[in-house]
């Protein structure tokens, strides 16, 4: 089963989504399966539960505490976007970027995780 990737409402539904899944990803996005509200707490286990890995640009998500449990919780890959001041197709073109060592971390790092993504594409893991 290839992996899915869970696009938070963050990171919009079309340009983000549209240029992942061209790229061949199975994305699945925020809205179309909780309400545009729904705190993370809530969505977050669901997606655990679900295998999904997370993409976001909520960089604040891993110092909060309640989203921090419910991530360790479900066990969640959670892959943040860090570029600042960037939005749409560069967002896109910069996360399809990073696509190959996102999977390659996917396949040798155990879950749960929390991952920095840059503007150029470079993913590290922070915790």
């Amino acid at each position: 089963m290839s992996q899915v990737f869970f696009v938070d409402r963050s990171l919009g539904r079309h340009i983000v989504a549209r240029a992942l899944r061209v790229a061949g990803v199975l994305v699945e996005v925020h809205d179309d399966h909780f309400a545009q509200n729904a705190p993370d707490e809530v969505w977050l286990p669901e997606v655990g539960r679900r295998g999904w890995a997370v993409l976001t640009k909520d960089e604040r998500i891993r110092y909060r505490d309640a989203e921090t449990t419910a991530a360790i919780a479900a066990g969640v890959a959670l892959f943040i976007f860090t570029g600042k001041g960037m939005r749409g197709t560069a967002i896109a073109d910069a996360l399809v970027k990073a696509l190959p060592a996102m999977r390659e971390l996917l396949l040798t790092h155990r879950r749960p995780f929390v991952a920095k993504v840059t503007r150029g594409g470079t993913v590290t893991v922070v915790s």
